[in-house]
């Protein structure tokens, strides 16, 4: 445990169905009889944030560093002791925000990764990676699993396009989700030998929650709420 009481600053809004998801597992996964017993955290929903995909393939990157950059910055004269986004597409840009800043970043890519290693250490292992154009492009997890022996399985084409629209039309916009979208997604996972299925946008945790998504599916936000629960010297359950 720690000496002080931990404040934990997030760059939230990215969207804000998920950053809402966030503050709410890491309230339920923190052991606590009361209030005083649960994280300080300063919650920051910049909602307005430049679509974070649309930027990084858009030409708009050094506009999206300077908005998350300021933004981390703040909280850190706010007082926070380290910095969450839950937000996976922003994480193309964590080494500029945390050369920035002079407290730590928790890197949501990094720890997942690690999650993945360990729950899948048993075996070789192909994990399919489930995210945004940009965060694939940018190859976070690829290069993240890589790492650790893993082989990252991304979807093809029309697949690709099936992710992005449960993200966009279904989480982002609030439309109507289909299960039967997962069960299509999950055909193919099966079929390419995955061994597991990486929820590696905040939007996809959402749905996980929704849809009461199985243990073959590793959440990002999840593993970013236990890292988070856990640098605050606080116990996960």
């Amino acid at each position: 445990m720690t000496e002080k009481n931990v404040r934990i600053g997030v760059i939230g809004g990215m969207g804000p169905a998920a950053s809402a998801l966030f503050y709410r597992m890491t309230v339920e996964h923190t052991k606590a009889l009361r209030d005083q017993e649960h994280l300080d955290m300063l919650l920051f929903s910049h909602a307005t944030m430049p679509d974070r995909t649309e930027a990084l393939l858009g030409g708009r990157r050094a506009e999206l560093l300077k908005l998350l950059l300021a933004d981390a910055r703040m909280l850190e004269n706010c007082g926070a002791d380290a910095i969450a986004i839950p937000c996976n597409t922003s994480h193309a840009l964590a080494d500029e925000i945390r050369a920035g800043i002079s407290i730590p970043l928790i890197d949501m890519v990094t720890e997942t990764a690690l999650e993945c290693a360990a729950r899948l250490a048993d075996r070789p292992a192909r994990v399919a990676v489930l995210a945004t154009d940009g965060t694939v492009r940018a190859g976070l997890y690829g290069r993240a699993l890589e790492s650790h022996g893993i082989e990252p399985w991304l979807p093809p084409g029309a697949l690709q396009s099936l992710v992005m629209q449960l993200i966009y039309d279904g989480v982002k916009r609030g439309g109507r989700v289909d299960y039967a979208d997962f069960r299509t997604i999950e055909r193919a996972l099966a079929r390419a030998g995955c061994d597991a299925a990486l929820l590696a946008c905040t939007e996809l945790s959402v749905l996980r929650e929704a849809f009461n998504l199985p243990a073959f599916y590793i959440d990002a936000l999840l593993t970013l709420v236990k890292r988070v629960i856990r640098f605050a010297g606080k116990e996960y359950i």
